[in-house]
Parts: C-alpha cells; sequence; structure tokens
C-alpha cells in the first residue's frame, strides 16, 4: 500500500533520538484529533492487547514540545511543522523529523442554532474574527452582538484559522479563548450570538455554517468545493520503528475506517 508521507530527509550524520524500546506509545498533540486518536488508540489496543497507548491532547504546539523533549513519541498536530519547530529538532537531535499524513478535515465554522444565518463568506469571517463586524445585522443576522470564541494559540487550528483565514493577523482582542474544542461548541451551544470553529468531526448539535454557499460535508472535503480544507498528521523525531512503526502503519490501513466512523476524510 502506498503511504501518503511527508519525509523530511535524515541529513546529519551525527545526534541520536532515544526510541521507545517498551511496550508504550505516548502520544501528544492535537485537541482536534482527541476524538480520533482516542478511537485509534481504542482499536490498536484490542487488536494488539501487549501494547498500552497513552494520549494527551493538550494543543498542537504542546505536542510538539512533548516530541522534542522526548515526553512523547508521536506527536498528533492539525497543521505542517513550522520553520522553527524544525531548527529546534535538527539542532537537538541532528534530524529534521518526519511527517505521516493521517486524515483530511474541513475547518468548520459553528453557530447556534437559533441564529438564523447559515451562510458567511471568507470575508466575512475575517472581518468577524478580526472585530471589524461586531453584530450580526453587518451580515444580515439578528442586530445582536457576537461572540467571537478562539482557540488558545497552542492550537495548530487556531494558527491555521489565523494564516487561511485573518491572513497572519491577529483576532479581535474581544475574543474568547477556549483551551478545547468541546469548549467552543459548549459555549456555542448555550449562547446564540457566538461564533466559533473547530474541527468537522465535532458538534452534531449546532450548525456547521456554509463558507462561501458551501456545505462543509464530508463529500465538499473530497471534492474539494468547501474552501477551509486542512490535513492532520502524525510527527515523530526519525523513521517511525518498533511499536510507533507498528501503530502508524495499522493508523494507514485499518485506522482510515476509523477516520471514516468518527466524522473525518480518510486518505483513500
Amino acid at each position: 500500500m502506498r503511504r501518503l508521507v511527508t519525509i523530511f530527509l535524515l541529513f546529519f550524520s551525527c545526534g541520536s533520538y532515544v526510541i521507545n524500546r517498551g511496550n508504550v506509545i505516548r502520544i501528544s498533540g492535537s485537541d482536534t484529533m482527541r476524538l480520533l486518536v482516542s478511537k485509534w488508540a481504542a482499536e490498536f489496543r484490542e487488536a494488539n492487547p501487549g501494547i498500552d497507548i497513552r494520549i494527551k491532547s493538550e494543543g498542537t504546539a504542546n505536542g510538539i514540545r512533548a516530541l522534542i523533549s522526548g515526553k512523547a513519541d508521536i506527536c498528533a498536530a492539525s497543521r505542517p511543522l513550522r520553520a522553527a519547530e524544525v531548527r529546534t529538532i535538527a539542532e537537538k537531535y541532528n534530524k529534521i523529523g518526519m511527517s505521516t499524513l493521517v486524515a483530511k478535515d474541513a475547518l468548520s465554522i459553528y453557530i447556534n442554532p437559533e441564529n438564523p444565518l447559515r451562510n458567511l463568506t471568507l470575508d466575512q469571517l475575517e472581518k468577524i474574527f478580526q472585530g471589524e463586524v461586531t453584530n450580526w445585522s453587518a451580515v444580515g443576522g439578528l442586530d445582536e452582538p457576537i461572540l467571537v470564541l478562539t482557540r488558545s494559540s497552542d492550537s495548530g487550528t487556531y494558527l491555521y484559522f489565523r494564516e487561511h483565514i485573518l491572513g497572519g493577523d491577529s483576532f479581535t482582542d474581544a475574543a474568547v479563548e477556549k483551551d478545547r474544542t468541546a469548549e467552543i461548541v459548549a459555549t456555542v451551544l448555550e449562547n446564540r450570538n457566538a461564533i466559533g470553529y473547530g474541527g468537522l468531526a465535532y458538534g452534531e448539535k449546532i450548525i456547521h455554517c456554509y463558507v462561501n454557499g458551501v456545505a462543509p460535508t464530508i463529500e465538499n472535503v473530497k471534492n474539494d468545493s468547501y474552501p477551509i480544507i486542512r490535513y492532520l498528521y502524525l510527527f515523530t523525531i526519525e523513521k517511525p520503528q518498533g511499536i510507533v512503526k507498528q501503530f502508524i502503519d495499522w493508523v494507514l490501513k485499518d485506522g482510515q475506517k476509523i477516520v471514516d466512523d468518527v466524522g473525518y476524510i480518510p486518505l483513500w
């Protein structure tokens, strides 16, 4: 089976990385991938009862830090490695890491079911999240103030949204930060004027807003018509070996059915 992987070549001759030789795989990283990684871990444990998987979902940036410090064997990430992170890995390990694509995701815009709006343009989203538009009436909604919700700056989803929707500019100072996607979903459900964002697999009871007239559905992600699409990754310091390789190989084969079951888009 052909693996969809992005491999950063290991080009230094010195330095070393201590590979996990036991029966525990430590995965740290993306909150967006929390549901997916937890399901992968449960299914993999069942198929391989001698192997344990320990998960921390504290954001992509924290996961990368855990990987670099040796506290994680795998980082689950909702964005690519940044140049500074690759440089840090190179300086510490004389390697620049390996990245494996494991799923495709839509970045969904969450609104309350009582909000009459069902579609926003990318331009309107930029103005809302930057604070230029502060009342729903300015985009065709009710004459009520907009409550903007965002993830913390450690989140890969936060960085993706800032880079791709805000053009690298800052979020409005009035934005309320939430550590987890589930907290954004809960707040949107509690407040009809709230708006937030996160992975497509979250928030069954909220409205996943159309963007530029296109629904954030699995089919529209597959055909690339939905405008906010990204890949999800597993990072390792070097080419996976042992039980880490066993797990990642399983994710790319049997684990792709779980990607579909959870609500993300499998690679094939």
